[in-house]
């Protein structure tokens, strides 16, 4: 139980970037979006994860050369983030279609496969602007809020 106490600590409070606009301590930016799970679309939003803790993770784009190995490792984890009562959340500035293309894609090929978790769209890059981890090429930076 300690360890998983410590482990949900370092991932909460790991890459937090001091000039964000979400700060430990305050409350987290509300969002409402389009979000892929189990190959479908489905609006998701801060609010409806009241009562849980979340994991909310930020990186730059689908079917970049790195972000494959981290995102399958949480989904590859998701049942322990779970008995915490913690629900991740993935978040790029990649549309839903995207989302979709890269989880159908097989993990053996480049792709994420089936995801534990939703893949949030930030199309329009509001959420990443509220987080503050937009770069001024309009991509987001990874973040794990």
């Amino acid at each position: 139980m300690v360890r998983q106490f410590v482990l949900l600590v370092a991932l909460l409070a790991a890459c937090v970037a001091p000039s964000s606009a979400a700060f430990v301590g305050s409350k987290a930016p509300e969002f409402k979006a389009v979000a892929v799970h189990n190959d479908e679309f489905k609006e998701v939003s801060l609010d409806s994860f009241k009562g849980k803790y979340v994991v909310l993770f930020f990186y730059p784009l689908d079917f970049t050369f790195v972000c494959p190995t981290e995102l399958t490792a949480y989904s590859d984890r998701h049942d322990e983030f779970a008995a915490m009562g913690a629900q991740v959340l993935g978040v790029s500035v990649d549309s839903q279609y995207a989302h979709l293309q890269w989880t159908r894609q097989p993990r053996n090929e480049g792709g994420l496969g089936d995801l534990a978790y939703p893949l949030v769209a930030d199309l329009k890059k509001e959420i990443s602007e509220a987080y503050g981890v937009l770069t001024d090429e309009a991509i987001a930076l990874r973040r794990l809020f």
